[in-house]
């Protein structure tokens, strides 16, 4: 099959759910509830355990990481790729809300977006080839996980506009990357293994909540989901959403039924649960409307980096079709 062969149609990764279960996804009010839900059940089998074990020695497998710790983040300015990666994740959670996607949704899409970068590197600059990435990762995404995916002309683009085949030929380049390995691990398979592990019958309430919430959070924190392995991020989350002052010593005490781990990875659950207690204290102190203008800057530097690149001062929408796009593995990467 040559790169851009689209005889394989992206519409055959469309989940296949039964009707009751598009129908349970459509009425369920919030991620707790469904999480809940899905999980109806406190306890864990002796199948579960070995499916857990099974699953963390998968996850390096598909080309996860466990090489940098969390703490390697901090206090490190941000280079371009990584605004623009912010920029995107921003796109990204605010399209969820707009069709009402899950957070598996988004999470699977991030690691998809990050997965091709760690390929591909993108030329300082081109935000555009960002946005198309984005759409092309969150349209595929939802094809695996959601029962209903979006048209690709209903996903909005905002500055730009994409043809249909432009953003097809994208998903194909991307599929092809990552070698159709699309069917990715995240935290979210953990969640209710870890949490009736620490917590049993007696879960406190709202930790659920505060565990997806965490997650969430962690995904812009890092420089990409792939140096991290799933696992560690949501063993960090099941902890930290119920317990923000735990010792290294009490916290491997907590997580010593992973027989599996060792120092290293109790290491970076460590590093990555005190990120998450950073990221509330943070949180704690800063007043909303701070939080809420931290993207519009990150918009505007990266609107200023383009202008500056291209020559223009004012903001523009761009139109791409197809006969723009005839190299397009060769135009947006490096060689």
């Amino acid at each position: 099959m040559g790169e851009f062969d689209i005889s394989h149609s992206c519409s055959s990764l469309l989940c296949q759910e039964s009707e009751e279960a598009c129908l349970y996804e459509t009425e369920t009010k919030d991620d707790e509830t469904f999480y809940l839900n899905y999980y109806d059940s406190g306890s864990v089998s002796d199948k579960e355990d070995q499916y857990i074990e099974e699953l963390i020695q998968r996850e390096t497998e598909v080309g996860f990481k466990t090489e940098t710790s969390f703490t390697d983040y901090q206090a490190t300015s941000k280079s371009w790729l990584e605004c623009a990666r912010l920029d995107a994740i921003e796109w990204i959670v605010n399209s969820r809300a707009t069709f009402g996607f899950q957070m598996h949704t988004v999470y699977l899409t991030v690691t998809y977006f990050d997965r091709f970068l760690s390929k591909k590197p993108i030329d300082d600059g081109k935000l555009w080839v960002i946005r198309l990435l984005s759409v092309a990762c969150l349209s595929i995404a939802a094809k695996m996980v959601e029962c209903r995916a979006p048209a690709l002309s209903e996903f909005p683009t905002e500055d730009y506009q994409f043809e249909n085949k432009v953003i097809q030929r994208m998903e194909l380049l991307v599929l092809s990357t990552l070698e159709w390995k699309m069917d990715s691990i995240t935290p979210f398979a953990y969640l209710h293994y870890f949490i009736s592990k620490l917590y049993g019958e007696s879960r406190p309430k709202g930790l659920v909540s505060k565990a997806l919430e965490l997650i969430m959070d962690i995904i812009k924190e890092i420089h990409s989901l792939v140096n991290h392995r799933p696992s560690i991020i949501a063993a960090a989350a099941a902890i930290a959403a119920s317990d923000g002052g735990l010792t290294r010593k009490a916290m491997e005490f907590k997580m010593d039924f992973i027989s599996l781990w060792g120092s290293l990875e109790n290491e970076h659950i460590f590093s990555c649960y005190k990120m998450m207690q950073e990221l509330e204290m943070r949180k704690s102190k800063t007043p909303k409307f701070v939080i809420s203008s931290n993207y519009s800057s990150v918009n505007y530097a990266l609107e200023n980096a383009s202008a500056v690149s291209s020559g223009a001062g004012t903001k523009r929408k761009l139109t791409f079709n197809e006969s723009d796009q005839n190299s397009l593995a060769k135009k947006i990467c490096h060689p």
